[in-house]
């Protein structure tokens, strides 16, 4: 079995109705994150060695679309959030990895909303563009 580093990759075996799991999604996302749809807070510091920085919200709710579920948001200090998925009692975060060796908490963590996330038009269009992204690349892979 492949290895993957990002939160919650052991029980990440929910299906969605293309059959595919969110690592299955971890690796078709790793060739369409860019700094296109990176936020643009943190765009200057997005590599592709990084590819998972700036991406949590609009990838925790592209998920939300695929598998249902909650997205929830880890309290940062800056005051942001960082969006994760929790699905059929299984946590996962895709974009974990941008945090490096730091460990998050995952526990009591509030609830996301997309329309809250999605009142800032920027965040919305990267979303379609991640979604535009992943859904040319899955035709790409038939």
């Amino acid at each position: 079995m492949k290895t993957y580093r990002f939160y919650g990759w052991e029980t990440a075996t929910v299906t969605d109705k293309n059959g595919l799991t969110p690592r299955d999604y971890y690796d078709l996302l790793s060739d369409v994150w860019c700094v296109k749809t990176c936020a643009p807070r943190m765009r200057a510091d997005w590599s592709p060695e990084n590819p998972t920085l700036g991406q949590c919200s609009i990838t925790a709710f592209l998920l939300q679309d695929l598998f249902g579920g909650k997205v929830y948001g880890v309290p940062l200090p800056d005051g942001n959030y960082h969006c994760f998925n929790a699905v059929e009692g299984r946590t996962f975060d895709l974009t974990s990895e941008q945090f490096g060796t730091v460990t998050l908490d995952y526990t009591n963590c509030p609830e996301q909303f997309r329309e809250v996330h999605f009142a800032k038009e920027e965040k919305r269009e990267r979303y379609e563009l991640l979604k535009r992204k992943l859904l040319e690349r899955m035709k790409a892979k038939e």
